[in-house]
């Protein structure tokens, strides 16, 4: 990884980082309750009387939140703990209703694991491991609405009792690059997995920022910490703003305030929401309504089965099995469904191994992606299916299609839906190999360009390049490639 350091007026600064990520968990229902938590319901319209906290209700744990944990700490190669236990943190706010949060802060039911990181596709020797200190379960609050009258703030308690997933990093990152790229692949690998959407846009995955400063083998300083932030660009800008902030303070003899912050996207910096001596005293203590989870092998041996080929995987295979690049691996495995695409692309065109994996993996990042970019779609959205795509390269492979013909066929595809197939049929759109057709039009263009023939006879090599462009013109880019070449070396010698 690249050295990130500030520069200050007493030397160089080195940035310490960690996140407090909270993933959504993908589930019908909620944490402690049969509610729905599908996003966008109008305010307060999956609320269940556990939600709203209404007398004589009890949490009974949702199974599903559990197997979903439990894989996700399986794909960070973490630690399963068999037991597990439910904590009360004590605070009081508008949009909780109980008066206290569902959490596990003594007991988690994940432990250590890892993250590796590349901050750069196309090196793999930019590999980092980022450390993950725990995963705990526990129940989201409601929100709280400011905007809607002058004078009064409402609660929509939707929300509240949604499973989330703690995901606790250790302060291994360096640099906002860093921390971007581990946003980046945690998000990757729980949206293979199952078990988050990773929907940052609608709150399914935001993070806590803490950030310290210290000179380069010092201890660490005193951290902050930058409260949900939900997009990796905006997290990527609070640790910059917050670590120049910080030495800024320290340069000019303060202290830093170990401090809850807020980062203001409109203005790209982070404030001050309340300093530790403000902090809450959440007096945690085992939730007396919940047992301790317990894990048996067969639960574990079924959450390990479900697991699918995770995204380091699926890049190493089609390295070494497909022949792709490090970069188009790493393109095509970044997101699940580039990658379910992808394999359904493959496998429509019944062939295996490198020529077709390196052809499909080029197809697919340079003409479909910059097709969809120009769209303003995504892969999901995609105007062309992979049987499509794969029947497109095979008219590619087979001689039928030059690659020019290709990509006015493909144009055809993504304004009319329609098969490559037809489009060459009912378009004359095939390519010839007719060498007396293609004869023809040389001899006229030597005979129309007799100086530069006789330049190219003289040792003039580059003009070869000239003879072939004008060829292919002259046959509206129909004439095969290869063909064209040999007729014209053998008509120029």
């Amino acid at each position: 990884m690249s050295s990130y350091r500030i520069h200050g007026a007493t030397g160089e600064w080195e940035v310490v980082i960690g996140l407090e990520v909270h993933a959504q968990v993908v589930s019908n229902a909620k944490l402690f309750s049969g509610a729905a938590t599908e996003f966008g319901a109008e305010p307060n319209q999956q609320v269940s009387l556990v939600d709203a906290a209404m007398p004589g209700m009890l949490p009974v744990l949702n199974e599903e939140c559990v197997r979903q944990a439990v894989r996700t700490g399986m794909a960070l190669n973490a630690q399963i703990n068999a037991w597990s236990r439910f904590d009360r943190k004590n605070y009081f706010y508008p949009d909780l209703p109980q008066g206290y949060q569902i959490s596990q802060l003594y007991h988690p039911i994940v432990g250590e694991g890892v993250i590796e990181v590349l901050l750069d596709d196309k090196d793999e020797s930019t590999a980092k491991q980022i450390g993950i200190e725990r995963i705990h379960l526990e129940q989201d609050a409601g929100k709280m609405l400011h905007d809607q009258h002058p004078s009064y703030s409402y609660v929509d308690l939707n929300r509240s009792g949604v499973a989330l997933m703690e995901i606790v990093s250790k302060p291994d990152m360096r640099s906002p690059e860093e921390a971007g790229a581990y946003v980046r692949k945690l998000r990757s690998i729980l949206r293979y997995v199952g078990s988050c959407d990773g929907n940052m846009e609608q709150g399914s995955m935001r993070a806590d920022v803490n950030v310290s400063v210290r000179k380069p083998g010092q201890p660490f300083g005193t951290r902050t910490e930058t409260k949900n932030v939900n997009s990796v660009r905006f997290i990527m800008a609070a640790i910059e703003y917050e670590a120049n902030r910080q030495v800024e303070v320290l340069e000019e003899g303060g202290t830093v305030v170990q401090e809850t912050r807020l980062f203001d996207p409109d203005k790209g910096e982070t404030r001050s929401l309340r300093s530790k001596e403000e902090a809450h005293d959440y007096r945690y203590f085992p939730d007396p309504d919940l047992l301790p989870v317990e894990l048996s092998d067969a639960f574990l041996d079924e959450c390990r089965e479900t697991l699918p080929e995770l995204p380091d995987a699926k890049r190493h295979r089609y390295e070494q099995e497909l022949g792709l690049s490090a970069y188009n691996a790493s393109v095509l495995t970044a997101d699940v469904t580039t990658a379910r695409w992808f394999e359904e692309l493959l496998a429509a065109t019944g062939k295996a191994g490198p020529e077709i994996g390196k052809a499909a993996s080029n197809w697919v990042i340079s003409d479909l992606f910059g097709a969809l970019n120009r769209l303003g779609r995504d892969i999901t959205d995609s105007p062309v299916s992979p049987k499509q795509g794969a029947d497109l390269l095979g008219l590619v492979a087979d001689g039928t299609l030059s690659g020019t013909l290709a990509k006015q066929v493909f144009e055809i595809m993504l304004e009319t839906g329609q098969d490559p197939g037809r489009i060459v049929e009912e378009r004359g759109l095939k390519q010839t190999s007719d060498t007396g057709a293609i004869d023809k039009v040389i001899a006229e263009i030597m005979a129309a360009n007799e100086d530069k023939v006789a330049e190219y006879r003289g040792g003039k090599d580059k003009l070869f390049g000239f003879f072939v462009g004008q060829t292919m013109k002259a046959m509206a880019g129909k004439a095969n490639p290869q063909v064209v070449n040999e007729l014209l070396k053998k008509a120029l010698g």
